[in-house]
């Protein structure tokens, strides 16, 4: 079963000579519980894309569906609580609230969609992640490695549909970077967590199910 479909997807910024194609008609599918590495160089559009397929921009025509929505048909407002619920995202900069510890980060979505905490769930994620000791911590306190596997429970407590990975170990060291792609591999098989990674390092990417290639905009069919 696709979890996620993008069909047809093109992002243009600015007109006429000045237009850049930033996407140029992408097409993939994702299915159910699949770890998907998308590379690209530097201007390839793969960051573009990730932001298309988590509804943090619209694209100028075709369609993104995660778990079954056409994020275009959304209205703002819709399309905030359909992320907070459906889209969980792992970024280069963790993005954690640096006045809560590590579980108020990790818990934070549920609690800003007015559900309850699965406290089993939650504690199991803890436990896989490594980070029991260290739930009372500010992630200032934190390593960046322990910083990202905050982030990554965090994505995974919600149970989203999809999580996407915007570069999740460019601000780590080599060794860090492997353990942290270990345990999203880990996180995908045990909870059958689809997740769309992006990335600029082939090595890294070597670690999913899957390697999709994009280049100018453009999925390249030679893999």
């Amino acid at each position: 079963m696709n979890i996620l479909q993008v069909q047809n997807l093109k992002k243009i910024y600015g007109s006429g000579e000045n237009a850049v194609h930033a996407l140029d008609g992408v097409d993939l599918s994702v299915e159910k519980g699949e770890f998907v590495a998308i590379v690209g160089t530097s201007g390839s559009g793969k960051s573009t894309l990730l932001h298309m397929m988590g509804g943090l921009d619209r694209p100028t025509s075709g369609a993104v569906f995660v778990d079954g929505k056409n994020l275009s048909n959304l209205k703002s407002e819709e399309l905030t609580i359909f992320r907070r619920r459906k889209i969980g995202f792992v970024f280069q900069n963790y993005n954690l609230v640096p006045v809560l510890n590590v579980m108020e980060n990790i818990v934070l979505p549920i609690q800003l969609d007015g559900r309850q905490v699965d406290e089993r769930y939650v504690d199991e994620i803890v436990q896989m992640l490594g980070l029991e000791k260290k739930l009372d911590s500010l992630p200032n306190n934190l390593s960046g490695g322990q910083q990202q596997r905050v982030a990554i429970a965090r994505a995974l407590s919600a149970k989203p549909a999809i999580i996407l990975a915007d570069e999740p170990t460019g601000n780590l060291d080599s060794k860090t970077s492997q353990d942290v792609l270990s345990l999203l591999k880990v996180s995908s098989a045990r909870f059958s967590q689809t997740i769309v990674m992006i990335t600029h390092n082939e090595e890294i990417a070597q670690l999913a199910d899957r390697v999709i290639r994009i280049e100018d905009g453009r999925i390249d069919v030679r893999g």
